[in-house]
């Protein structure tokens, strides 16, 4: 039976179905991805740890799984992600939390918010749902690891159309390209989500862990060097005006009304 204990001004709800975790991010209006929502989130994975869970769901309890990262962290030459990376650090305690974490998406998961998704052992998404890299519409490029991970996942050449042509993609073609693991209709999210998560559970929880560690072993080589090379190559970005351009334009405008000049 689902064991309610969170309360609805929290920033990240915390349930309990039998052994898995329900972690419900209510961070309005978006779920925007900076250290607030990343603190709920790491909290909400260490409870999982404590109290003995064997799987784990995140999903949002909003409109949308997450509409991408707080902007403000981009304002200033990036100087507040540079300076406090806990949206990464997020992102890389979810990589090698021992328990298997299943993301549940609605609405949209845009930039930041699919790499909070990607970085999740298995990915399930509602029919509905709108899912895409779009850094690009701000003059940026995904900055959390997310065109590595997308590389991982679907090669190289997806990889960059995704991240380059910066679209929305719908569910089912995310699905066809090996982007996320299932695409259900709007009705099923939450029931294939819990049978898959409950699957987990019921499974060897070693083995789980083991299966995790030695994957991101695989993994890290590449992720290591790539971040290792982060701050040299994005130090263009900060000091361009389509950057500028980019911010400002989706503030008075909204999402892609920028006319970048390519400087």
């Amino acid at each position: 039976m689902l064991q309610t204990n969170s309360a609805s001004d929290e920033t990240v709800g915390f349930d309990r179905d039998g052994n898995v975790a329900i972690l419900t991010m209510r961070y309005a209006p978006h779920n925007l991805l900076g250290a607030q929502l990343a603190a709920g989130v790491v909290a909400g994975l260490e409870r999982a740890r404590r109290e003995g869970c064997r799987a784990v769901v995140l999903r949002s309890g909003l409109r949308h799984f997450s509409a991408g990262a707080d902007l403000s962290l981009f304002e200033g030459g990036g100087e507040r992600l540079k300076q406090d990376f806990e949206a990464v650090r997020l992102l890389r305690a979810i990589e090698r939390h021992p328990l298997p974490i299943v993301a549940s998406v609605h609405g949209v998961a845009l930039g930041g918010g699919l790499e909070l998704a990607l970085a999740c052992d298995l990915v399930v998404a509602a029919s509905s749902a709108k899912l895409g890299l779009v850094e690009a519409t701000l003059g940026l490029h995904p900055l959390m690891g997310g065109i590595q991970r997308m590389a991982q996942r679907v090669g190289v050449a997806r990889a960059k159309e995704i991240v380059m042509l910066a679209r929305r993609f719908d569910a089912a073609t995310f699905e066809a390209w090996g982007v996320i693991n299932r695409a259900v209709p709007d009705a099923q999210l939450l029931d294939v989500t819990m049978t898959m998560a409950h699957e987990l559970a019921a499974g060897p929880t070693v083995a789980h862990a083991c299966s995790k560690a030695l994957l991101n072993r695989f993994l890290d080589e590449g992720m290591a060097a790539s971040d290792a090379a982060m701050a040299e190559i994005e130090q263009p970005i900060w000091a361009s005006n389509d950057l500028a351009t980019g911010l400002r334009a989706f503030k008075e405008k909204g999402p892609g009304a920028a006319r970048f000049a390519g400087n």
